[in-house]
């Protein structure tokens, strides 16, 4: 199988401390490209530092917990190209931090409306704020695309993302087996809107405690996926290698 891991925090420790052990661990087990998303501006640096690793693609953003640093567009925009980042993120709004919505959404719009102006899709985050996103996406009028990363909700939800254009990332919870409502959810998904993910370190899987997760294990997402979705991993792992390319451009 090839795989991509479509949202791994390289630069994360443990991670970022023995990065070419991590690497390797990851091409043994498939898992040869990697999207990179940075989450405050202090990130976008050591992110942008990974472009330069053999299938390391690189997103910069910020993510609502860090909101409150402000964002001046035009420094994002610079820093995007200057990194060849193919997506903007992570992205999105959170009512689980103590950061003011206004504040979240103020942010997330300045970077939804540079998403499109240059053209890259997005990497979303979301907790706790999933209609308020999904009026404020819909208020581009379907000229955005990308990915809510780390999808586990139920049916409903998963058809209004797709209805938006966007993909679902989907990662630990597919390993979880009392997972019931992304169970529910993924064989109605498009395969084409379909991307796995590990969202390592931070997430962790069954048997792999948050904190020592890392790319290699996307494929155990991909096992547990293509068992809900009754199909060969193999067929599931070119799917969604081909869904990676269509996105965010790594063809």
């Amino acid at each position: 199988m090839r795989l991509t891991d479509s949202h791994t925090h390289l630069f994360m420790e443990p991670l970022g401390r023995s990065l070419d052990a991590v690497l390797r661990r990851a091409s043994s087990a498939g898992v040869t490209r990697m999207v990179v998303p940075a989450y405050d501006r202090d990130s976008w640096t050591p992110v942008s530092d990974l472009a330069a690793r053999a299938g390391v693609f690189v997103a910069l953003g910020l993510h609502p917990w860090a909101a409150g640093e402000g964002l001046d567009p035009a420094i994002l925009a610079e820093a995007l190209e200057y990194s060849g980042a193919v997506a903007v993120g992570e992205i999105g709004l959170d009512s689980k931090v103590d950061v003011p919505q206004e504040l979240q959404e103020a942010v997330l719009a300045r970077q939804l409306g540079l998403a499109r102006d240059l053209g890259l899709p997005v990497i979303l985050h979301c907790r706790g704020a999933y209609h308020r996103l999904i009026s404020i996406l819909e208020g581009f009028g379907g000229s955005l695309r990308g990915v809510f990363h780390a999808f586990s909700r139920g049916p409903q939800l998963a058809a209004r993302l797709v209805a938006l254009g966007m993909h679902l990332g989907v990662g630990a919870a597919a390993t979880r087996p009392r997972a019931s409502r992304i169970r529910r959810s993924l064989p109605g998904v498009p395969r084409e809107r379909l991307l796995l993910e590990t969202d390592s370190p931070s997430m962790g899987l069954e048997g792999v405690p948050a904190g020592e997760s890392e790319p290699a294990h996307v494929r155990e997402v991909c096992l547990a996926a293509a068992d809900m979705l009754e199909m060969e991993p193999e067929e599931l792992a070119e799917t969604t290698w081909r869904n990676a390319d269509e996105l965010f451009g790594l063809a």
